[in-house]
């Protein structure tokens, strides 16, 4: 008997070259019954937990939330939680320090004395009391915090050269020879003292000869400090 071709039949649906031979097709799923449903979400359920474990167990840890490839947020706190004058003075004035955290500046309360002298000498002894600050090693309350300091001790300022306008500042260590913090530091120190000239600028110089500079404390030398550098202009115009 000649086997029939059902590919062009009605209502039956060729499979590649396979032909049928006249028995009756299996009736089609019309879906799973809630039973089945209900057995492949417990068997899902149960399979959760036990793909957590290996991936535990492989190193790799699962979340439940989605994964942000954008840089980590910093842990540092970078701030005390009170005013950290315990190492100070009790009698003195109260003055802001910048301080490294995090790779960038950031204020810290201190309190300072200033011997009395001359009116003519405050700049020079109010920029010394902040260097003497700057240099110490941070307070067990501020190294928690994660503060330190890159400036030198025994740092010392004078007053202006012959050359220099009247709101310079000499250094001991010229400010080119500093480290990028350091510097960073002294200029956003000094900028909101009695240390800044008049315009908020800082007029550094070193122990020779070479002109001083006048120097800016920005955001962004705030910010990066490692990176970027106080801008500055020379004070005898070239």
């Amino acid at each position: 008997m000649p086997v029939q071709d059902t590919r062009d039949t009605p209502g039956i649906r060729a499979s590649g070259a396979t032909r049928s031979t006249g028995a009756t097709p299996a009736p089609r799923s019309t879906g799973a019954t809630p039973a089945a449903r209900a057995a492949h979400a417990a068997r899902l359920a149960l399979a959760l937990p036990l793909l957590a474990v290996v991936l535990a167990g492989c190193g790799i840890r699962a979340t439940e939330v989605p994964t942000d490839f954008g840089p980590a947020p910093s842990r540092v706190p970078c701030a005390l939680t009170g005013p950290d004058v315990g190492t100070q003075s009790s009698r003195g004035i109260l003055v802001q320090v910048f301080l490294v955290c995090s790779s960038q500046l950031a204020p810290v309360d201190r309190t300072v004395r200033i011997e009395a002298g001359p009116a003519e000498t405050d700049r020079v002894r109010a920029a010394q009391a902040l260097l003497d600050e700057l240099s110490e090693s941070p307070s067990d309350a501020e190294k928690q915090a994660n503060y330190s300091t890159t400036v030198p001790k025994g740092l010392t300022v004078a007053g202006p050269q012959r050359t220099d306008p009247g709101d310079a500042l000499r250094l001991s260590t010229a400010p080119a020879e500093l480290s990028p913090y350091a510097l960073a530091q002294i200029i956003c120190t000094f900028s909101d003292s009695e240390a800044a000239s008049d315009d908020g600028t800082v007029t550094l110089g070193g122990p020779g000869t070479d002109a001083s500079r006048r120097y800016e404390c920005t955001e962004a030398v705030r910010t990066r400090p490692g990176t970027e550098t106080p801008p500055s202009t020379r004070t005898d115009g070239t």
